[in-house]
Parts: structure tokens; C-alpha cells; sequence
């Protein structure tokens, strides 16, 4: 016997890539609904050789489903949440909402799969940030050999982060520079995307860091360990798919480069494409619709005594977002529910 699940916020572009992913993954689910809201109900969403019609969210009854893969934003999350939880539906969300409640696990399984078990502190499971996700991922096998000090990270964020909006703005932004009385002001960013960076995701907060910013360092702590110092600076860039950071890493033990990319080829979710020669590296466009993230640029900081510098490349809606969620559902069932 297999799962039920239900998707919600199903027409969106984390919701689809969720159950794409489902299908591609092939959990073991015996009934998928797709769940919207009102306005988009009806909508045909695909899951692998299926076509779906999504359901309103609004009164759905969430009794006798196991698990609930939310993709809605926050306040819809805080609406339903609750509703589905309290009616024996586990909810992984993807919304910021819960990832900072001490009582709600905050999940990568690459890095700490044992905090599953706390998912019955309030039957919710937080999915990270997307450019946390990534990083944690790398950070892990470093971190159990040398044990991290402090991080310094740049991200280089697509604009698909912030949802159909930013990828619709940086394409008409695109078209509109070469096509006059087409140009395109920013709504979705503060300042053009097309052609530019802008270093500011999210809200500035008293510190003069970023909401994004402080994010990766609450949660980098909260996943794999409270003692570990986070400096971020986040940068919105024009790529459509596809988060890239640039990583320095500051170990209390010596690690050697070449140890260090053994480490992460052996990892799980890492692969590593790091030859010193012009393209012997990963981008974006090259991490798309791909599982895994990727390392590349290893090498020695010579410029303290225990560091490494690094390139991280991921697809932000699948390990960023619907990947993780997934992986998150296969941790639950096969360590918690054990029905497929």
C-alpha cells in the first residue's frame, strides 16, 4: 500500500516541479491530488504520464492523507497548515513560515535526516531557503571531518527565486532593450534585472544585512550546528534557473584541498566537476533539471590557516525548493511511515 499526497499551490513553479519530481522519482503514492486555489481550480497540471485537475485548497478535507507538500507562500501556509496537520496530514512546507520555530524541524537529508523524528512536535516539516539548501549540502562532509568555523558566501541568485514575476520581468526586460517603447520598468526588483545585479533579496533589516542574508545564517546553524559563524551577502543575477554561490569555508583542523574533493565526490546529492582548465567547471545553465548540486573551483585559502574556497551550483526549484520537499516525504516514509 502507498501513500496519498496531496500538492498545494500545484500551479506554481515549485508546485509543478514537485510533482514532477514525484513522477520521476517514482514514490511509491497510490493517489496524488493537486491542490490550488480558487481562482486556478480546474487548472491541468501534469504528474509524469497523468494530467491532474487541481482541487480548491479552500475546505478540502485533508483526512486520510499521510503527507502534504505545500508550495503556497506563508500566509496561505499559516491558513491551512495547521488545518491539514490537525487532521493527521503531515505538512512539508516550503514557505519561510515554521523554519525558525524551535519546535518544527528544518530538514535537509543529506545533513540532518535524525530530525525527522520531530515532526510530531506539530505534524509540520520546514523546508529550507534555496541557497541555504545548497550550501548545507556541501558544508556537511566538510564539517564532520574538520568541523567549520565560519562561512563567508556570495550567492548569485536566479530570478526564478522569486517566482513566475522575476522570471517574466527579466525576459520582457530582455526584449524591451532592443525593442523600442517595449522597455520594462522594475516592479518585481528594485532596480532593472536585465543586463544588471542587484545585491538585495528580500527586506533590509536594522543590521544592514537582508532578510535573505540573515536567513542562510539562522538556518545553516539550525541545520547543521548552532557554533558555526555565517556571513552572506545574496545577489540577484540575470539567469532565468539556477542559484551559484561562491563558498569560503574556515576549519579548525588542517584540510587538504585534494581530501576535501574526495570528501564531496563521496557525498550524497554532490557531484563534483572540478578540472583546472578553461570550462572545468559547472554553471547554471548546466545545473538544470538536474538532482544534483555541484562543486567546482576547489582550492586552497592560503590566506588563513585552515581554509577552502568553492563554487556551488544547484537548480534552485529542485534541491532549492521541490527536490528537497521530495526527499523530505522519502526520508518520512521510509524511516517514520514505512507504508510504500
Amino acid at each position: 500500500m502507498g501513500y496519498k499526497v496531496v500538492v498545494a499551490g500545484a500551479t506554481g513553479n515549485v508546485g509543478r516541479e514537485m510533482l514532477n519530481i514525484l513522477a520521476e522519482r517514482q514514490f511509491p503514492a497510490d493517489e496524488v491530488v493537486a491542490l490550488a486555489s480558487r481562482r486556478s481550480m480546474g487548472t491541468e497540471v501534469s504528474y509524469g504520464d497523468k494530467t491532474l485537475k487541481t482541487k480548491d485548497i479552500e475546505g478540502f478535507d485533508f483526512t486520510g492523507y499521510d503527507m502534504a507538500l505545500f508550495a503556497i507562500g506563508s500566509d496561505a501556509t499559516k491558513q491551512y497548515a495547521p488545518i491539514a496537520a490537525s487532521q493527521g496530514c503531515v505538512v512539508i512546507d516550503n514557505s519561510s513560515l515554521y523554519r525558525y520555530d524551535p519546535e518544527i524541524p528544518l530538514i535537509v537529508p543529506e545533513v540532518n535526516p535524525e530530525a525527522i523524528e520531530d515532526y510530531r512536535n506539530k505534524m509540520i516539516i520546514a523546508n529550507p531557503n534555496c541557497s541555504t539548501a545548497q550550501m548545507v549540502v556541501a558544508l556537511k562532509p566538510i564539517h564532520d571531518r574538520a568541523r567549520i568555523k565560519r562561512v563567508v558566501v556570495s550567492t548569485y541568485q536566479s530570478v526564478s527565486g522569486a517566482g513566475k514575476d522575476g522570471i517574466d520581468e527579466l525576459w520582457d526586460q530582455t526584449k524591451g532593450m532592443y525593442v523600442p517603447g517595449q522597455e520594462v520598468s522594475p516592479k518585481k526588483f528594485q532596480k532593472q534585472i536585465a543586463f544588471n545585479v542587484i545585491p538585495q533579496i528580500d527586506v533590509f533589516l536594522d543590521s544592514g544585512d537582508t532578510k535573505e542574508e540573515w536567513k542562510m545564517a539562522a538556518e545553516t546553524k539550525k541545520i547543521l550546528d548552532t557554533s558555526i559563524k555565517v556571513t552572506a551577502t545574496c545577489v540577484r543575477v540575470p539567469v532565468f534557473v539556477g542559484h551559484s554561490e561562491s563558498i569560503n569555508v574556515e576549519t579548525e583542523d588542517f584540510l587538504d584541498e585534494d581530501e576535501a574533493r574526495d570528501l564531496l565526490r563521496e557525498a550524497p546529492g554532490l557531484l563534483v566537476v572540478d578540472k583546472r582548465e578553461p570550462g572545468g567547471y559547472v554553471t547554471p545553465v548546466e545545473s538544470v533539471g538536474d538532482f544534483a548540486t555541484f562543486i567546482s573551483r576547489l582550492r586552497q585559502d592560503v590566506t588563513v590557516e585552515n581554509g577552502l574556497n568553492f563554487w556551488c551550483v544547484s537548480d534552485n526549484l529542485r534541491k532549492g525548493a521541490a527536490l528537497n520537499a521530495v526527499q523530505i516525504a522519502e526520508l518520512l516514509g521510509n524511516r517514520v511511515l514505512k507504508k510504500g
